[in-house]
């Protein structure tokens, strides 16, 4: 992903200007493509432009990357970023006065919420949901302990995504958004080690260090937020190793000195916050010490500095400071989900992208089965299953998925002598019988996954994936309206409500879907589009024709607000 000079640009003018003077603003395909034909469920490419170029022998940062490759800001492929409004927060957060003021947590979550949407339109950006919800799911374990423990006043909603990226990193955004790159879930050997890591992460959004670094420097004012937000973008646009520089390099007002410092102290204090987290919610507590010390080891370059320490200082202080605490830690049995392996198993196969590396993967995973080193050998069958899945060898994948179900599920291994399941191995049950053509079976699979795992947005996206492909458009249309209802924000939901509508001949919530599908992408001519051709529907009803007429009153007003800030940006 290459970020645009005009998103710069924006960042700049927006944060330069009082509070208020601004509504959102908005550069994206879908509103300067508005004169097009009507808009379709895909969307295309984004063009590209030249991303700034950026040195990467800078000072470390404050956000805790892991992971010691250099820096990657320049020569970076990617797909163009352009800049969409959300829905629901229509005005530039207030950064205070520039003297005495603080970045609010409402605020840190809008600017987070901003650069996820760059963050979402790089090709590298893993959108599974598989991957997703089980990071979330350590996420919630680590939330609720924080909370039981009273650690930090701020708690957002924790967002966790992956990265299709082999570097060991993981990094954490404003407002609760947190990245995690294929090759960290890789390189652990437990769910533990994983849990350290997004502890350690949460650590800095809990204890605010971007808010608290912006606060240490109000003085500079509003000129140097605006760099620092470039510099944000910046780094998460050239998938850099330490974000936490790019932050350096855009603001100039900050010195490399006492951002190392600052650096040094926020790393310790987010080891500190993780490791209680991963200790109250169950963990093994020398994880941490464990998976640093690991990989200081395997990071020694030939002159015998680790290449992982130059990224992160005082390396060494802090294993010993989390071994020390994990040795006065309370012994408790550590907990691992079963899925744990199955995802490290699916981020392996889809952090890579051709048939070459799918089938390298599968002898990979068979030489570790065969070799006896293979950490979870029915999570090798799994990934053995995904990647022949993704070279078309259906009866090859549905025989591996077999095997990995027989070595995970023993007869009688579960309650009552039903044998247990995992969501991995029930989504790709089902997702094979719809590659292979078996609509009937897939259908029916899906439908099994989902009794089975109710709150899997993996099983319901699979289930409605299998519904669309069989044709059942009516059974399509209620659960996705079901998942509109349940969690409006999704717009993967919509996009599913408005093809299954088409399916039934229901253009008026075919169109209204698709309005609120734009809408949440920042497509605002495209969703007020959308919304008129709904209104001009001779058989569209008195109440939904009011419930048109008020939501496209609503977007036609954001779409001027816009327009203006255009204007004060000329």
């Amino acid at each position: 992903m290459r970020l645009k000079r005009s998103l710069a640009a924006w960042l700049s003018i927006a944060l330069t200007v009082p509070t208020g003077a601004f509504a959102q603003s908005s550069a994206s395909n879908g509103v300067h493509g508005a004169t097009a034909q009507a808009p379709t469920l895909e969307i295309g490419p984004l063009s590209s432009s030249a991303a700034p170029s950026l040195p990467d022998d800078i000072a470390p940062g404050v956000f805790g990357t892991y992971g010691g490759a250099r820096s990657r800001f320049a020569g970076t492929a990617g797909a163009d970023a352009s800049l969409h409004a959300p829905v629901l927060n229509q005005q530039l957060p207030d950064l205070g006065d520039g003297s005495g003021g603080t970045l609010t947590p409402q605020a840190e979550r809008k600017l987070g919420e901003r650069v996820m949407r760059e963050v979402r339109s790089d090709p590298d950006y893993l959108d599974d949901w598989l991957i997703r919800d089980y990071l979330n799911s350590i996420a919630a374990k680590l939330s609720a302990a924080a909370s039981a423990l009273y650690i930090g006043g701020y708690r957002p909603d924790f967002d966790l995504f992956a990265m299709r990226d082999q570097q060991i990193n993981a990094f954490s955004l404003p407002g609760g958004f947190i990245g995690v790159n294929t090759g960290l879930i890789e390189t652990t050997q437990t769910e533990s080690e994983l849990a350290s890591v997004l502890g350690h992460e949460m650590g800095h959004v809990l204890q605010r260090h971007i808010a608290r670094m912006i606060s240490t420097n109000e003085r500079s004012g509003y000129a140097a937020l605006a760099a620092i937000l470039f510099g944000i973008l910046a780094g998460v646009a050239a998938h850099s190793a330490d974000l936490g520089s790019a932050i350096v390099l855009g603001g100039q007002a900050y010195s490399v000195d006492s951002q190392l410092r600052f650096s040094r102290a926020a790393e310790h204090e987010a080891d500190r916050v993780g490791f209680q987290l991963l200790a109250a919610a169950g963990y093994d507590p020398y994880a941490m010490a464990t998976f640093f010390g690991r990989l200081d080891r395997a990071a020694m370059g030939d002159a015998g500095e680790p290449k992982y320490a130059r990224t992160h200082p005082l390396t060494v202080d802090r294993i010993a400071d989390m071994e020390d605490r994990a040795r006065r830690a309370q012994y408790r049995q550590p907990r691992q989900s079963p899925e744990y392996g199955f995802v490290r198993a699916r981020a392996r196969v889809l952090q890579v992208r051709s048939r070459s590396d799918y089938a390298d993967e599968i002898s990979r995973m068979r030489s570790e089965i065969d070799d006896r080193t293979a950490l979870n050998i029915a999570a090798n069958w799994y990934g053995i299953a995904l990647a022949q899945t993704l070279l078309e060898r259906y009866d090859d994948a549905s025989a591996s998925l077999a095997t990995a179900r027989r070595l995970f599920e023993p007869t009688g291994s579960g309650e009552g002598g039903v044998s247990r399941s995992s969501p991995s191995l029930d989504v790709l049950a089902a997702d094979i019988a719809r590659r292979a053509g078996r609509g009937d079976e897939a259908v029916r699979l899906a439908g099994i996954a989902q009794h089975r795992w109710p709150d899997s947005h993996a099983a319901v996206d699979m289930r409605l994936h299998t519904l669309l492909s069989a044709r059942r458009f009516a059974e399509a249309q209620a659960l996705a309206s079901q998942q509109t209802r349940a969690d409006p924000q999704q717009p993967l939901w919509w996009r599913y409500l408005a093809q299954a509508s088409v399916g039934t001949g229901d253009a008026v919530t075919q169109h209204r879907a698709l309005a609120e599908k734009f809408a949440l992408e920042g497509a605002w001519l495209s969703a007020i589009r959308q919304l008129k051709e709904a209104r001009d529907i001779k058989t569209v009803g008195y109440y939904d024709l009011s419930a048109i007429d008020a939501r496209l009153h609503d977007f036609e007003a954001r779409y001027k607000e816009e327009r203006e800030d255009e204007k004060n940006k000329g």
